[in-house]
């Protein structure tokens, strides 16, 4: 492991404990994880799949678009490795989507018009109730080192002890109240993003680096500046010029 890293990944625990011992905003916090994860992994990209209390998926961060339309397409078609990874609550390890053509045949076509050439899907888990799962999708056929699988888990446990802390883990209604309030605010923020990249002429990604970097540097959620642009209480100039002048900083 280089030094170089071994210090991103330190970086990466040190920022999730921080969140846990914060008001830590939700969609911030699983939207840092997948960027964690394309950036440590042997991945070109991650995305997270949570289910609400009907046990029903919902993308709720990913770390790219093209991530964000492939979770999408495989919820709409109900077909693919991460909802398989989430009823049967182990993970699914795919080097090569060509192999698996019989058994997810849209899912493979849909992966490889965007890139993908692998993906591995890893269950989000609290004791013996499955939250969502993570997707690792990488853009050259192989399997994940055994280092960079445990990696990933251990994020993902890290998120998952975020979302339903360990008092309340076989309490199955704060779970769901708490994965809702995820869901909730993952919607408020979408279309947050499609406002801004509107007003600024920006695509869905750059929209939503604008609309984070507004609320850390204010020191205020993520969900509550999105609500706050939604309702036309904050507007969408000031986010943008917010964003110019903190490029010009840089």
């Amino acid at each position: 492991m280089t030094e170089d890293r071994e210090r991103k990944i330190i970086q990466a625990f040190v920022e999730l404990s921080n969140d846990l011992v914060d008001d830590y905003d939700m969609v911030d916090m699983l939207s840092q994880l997948t960027t964690n994860c394309a950036s440590l992994l042997d991945v070109a990209s991650a995305g997270l799949l949570l289910a609400d209390a009907r046990g029903v998926l919902h993308v709720v961060a990913t770390s790219s678009e093209r991530t964000h339309h492939l979770e999408v397409f495989q919820l709409q078609r109900d077909e693919g490795p991460c909802l398989d990874c989430y009823h049967g609550g182990e993970a699914i390890l795919v080097p090569d989507v060509d192999d698996k053509e019989d058994r997810w045949p849209q899912f493979c076509e849909a992966a490889r018009i965007v890139g993908f050439k692998s993906v591995h899907a890893l269950p989000m888990r609290l004791k013996d109730n499955v939250l969502g799962t993570l997707g690792l999708f990488g853009e050259e056929v192989g399997s994940l080192g055994t280092e960079d699988l445990a990696l990933a888990q251990a994020l993902v446990h890290v998120a998952s002890v975020a979302i339903v802390n360990e008092k309340s883990a076989s309490d199955r209604e704060t779970i769901n109240s708490q994965l809702q309030h995820a869901l909730t605010s993952r919607i408020v923020v979408e279309q947050a993003k499609g406002v801004i990249a509107h007003a600024g002429d920006l695509e869905m990604a750059d929209a939503f680096t604008v609309l984070r970097r507004y609320a850390r540097d204010h020191s205020r959620k993520l969900s509550e500046v999105a609500g706050a642009v939604v309702r036309r209480e904050l507007h969408q100039d000031a986010l943008l010029q917010h964003a110019r002048t903190a490029e010009l900083r840089s």
